[in-house]
């Protein structure tokens, strides 16, 4: 006979309530942080105590109804996309947003349609959208956004955004500054490496439009090449880089320009004697890797200036301008 387990009946407020002996009023104000509730540490850590032994946990969705948003912080999953430098500033994102009562959501649709995505995005009735990847934001998506309650949309761009918090920073400047240094050593055929994986266009176009800014002003040539990340790719595109003569590749970021560093070496190609290399984030990796390599340093305001905007947007609808995103060379071994 086969045994079948029925769903376990779930523990309430009320049960909670019962077992500290207060309201369910009380069990409320304390498991949903309350600051303005004058309620005593000893029923404070008796309330606690109790949902701790019966396995309580509030209900996220009931919560958000009766406050009429939610809590939910959703960042669109192009940012872990975008490489070491992004998902450690998540990482820590995340972290001060948790300590301000919010749970960060990383959404995994990237639609190339902003509408299309933030029609998804909404169905979460999240309380705002931090879209710190180029995305493309329309009016018309950011009107899908408000009306599903939506209060604060940040999002990184060069230039304003109607209804949008926006983060100045352009990613076509790494692409310039990476490309200034190069032709200021000479170098007049440059490749770009243009990654294939998803999501990563909205970082890699605006770079290379970047590269070919200063490659025109100078008489340069740019040539991009496309690489998903792995090590035969860039064994077949160190080979391509040599049969067409380039003398200089901007890399994307460190790890695609490290990897392909390293299949250059491979193929008896010297860098930076016959091809230069400039990366950008300025990882660690940078440093490591050999030849050291030349990178584009990339200046984010903190996590906790994000944190303190997003919150005030929620809950004031303002919040004060926040510093520029802004980029610098960091000259090493590889150019």
């Amino acid at each position: 006979m086969a045994f079948s387990k029925g769903p376990a009946a779930q523990t309430t407020s009320a049960d909670v309530a019962r077992a500290a002996g207060v309201s369910r009023a009380t069990v409320s104000f304390v498991l949903n942080g309350k600051p303005t509730a004058r309620i005593s540490q000893e029923t404070r850590a008796r309330v606690l105590a109790a949902a701790d032994e019966l396995g309580y946990v509030p209900h996220a969705a009931a919560r958000s109804l009766r406050a009429g948003r939610s809590d939910l912080v959703l960042l669109p999953a192009a940012v872990s996309a975008a490489g070491r430098l992004f998902s450690d500033w998540v990482d820590e994102l995340e972290t001060v947003l948790g300590e301000r009562g919010y749970t960060v959501v990383l959404h995994g649709n990237r639609s190339p349609d902003p509408v299309t995505a933030a029609r998804a995005w909404a169905q979460l009735r999240p309380a705002a959208v931090l879209a710190m990847a180029p995305t493309g934001l329309t009016p018309e998506a950011v009107q899908v956004l408000a009306q599903a309650g939506t209060t604060a949309v940040l999002a990184m761009g060069p230039e304003p955004m109607p209804g949008v918090f926006t983060l100045f920073g352009d990613q076509s400047e790494i692409g310039q500054v990476a490309a200034e240094h190069l032709v200021a050593r000479g170098r007049r055929r440059i490749g770009v490496l243009m990654p294939t994986e998803r999501g990563l266009s909205a970082f890699a176009e605006p770079r290379l439009a970047g590269v070919q800014r200063v490659a025109a002003e100078h008489g340069a040539t740019v040539t991009p090449l496309p690489m998903p990340y792995g090590g035969e790719a860039a064994s077949a595109l160190a080979v391509l880089c040599r049969e067409l003569g380039l003398d200089a590749v901007f890399g994307y970021n460190d790890e695609y320009a490290a990897l392909l560093c390293a299949a250059l070496n491979d193929h008896g190609v010297e860098v930076p004697g016959q091809i230069s290399v400039v990366g950008a984030d300025d990882l660690l990796l940078a440093q490591i890797v050999r030849p050291q390599l030349t990178s584009v340093r990339y200046r984010l305001p903190g996590a906790g200036l994000i944190a303190e905007a997003a919150d005030s947007l929620i809950n004031k609808g303002t919040a004060q301008p926040l510093p520029r995103i802004w980029f610098e060379l960091a000259p090493r071994q590889s150019s």
